[in-house]
């Protein structure tokens, strides 16, 4: 993935936001029961508010690439993704069909 953004940036903040949100989607896709997942993402948002006052650009970015081998390393091997995303079983099944016509007699000379 791409490094971390300088500290104290709102690239910076976007940056531990998606961080945080593939955080709870990861750990969303281990766990199959809502009330179950409810804690382990407690868990990551206390994790996250920990660190939320270091104020060391180097300790923040040791802190962030941890985060993100961590993220890699527990990656699920085969994610849930919604049936109507990208890369999901109903993403353009049955698409309505063109209005253009199929062959375009005219434009190839063809009278």
């Amino acid at each position: 993935m791409s490094s971390p953004a300088t500290a104290f940036t709102s690239a910076h903040r976007i940056y531990v936001k998606g961080l945080y949100k593939r955080s709870l989607k990861n750990a969303l896709d281990w766990t199959i029961r809502r009330d179950l997942w409810r804690a382990e993402a407690m868990q990551i948002r206390a994790e996250f508010e920990s660190y939320r006052n270091v104020t060391d650009p180097r300790t923040l970015a040791q802190v962030l690439n941890e985060a993100e081998a961590r993220l890699e390393k527990f990656r699920h091997p085969d994610p849930v993704i919604p049936p109507t995303a990208p890369g999901g079983t109903k993403w353009e099944r049955n698409l309505p069909p063109s209005m253009a016509p199929l062959y375009d007699h005219e434009a190839a000379g063809h009278h």
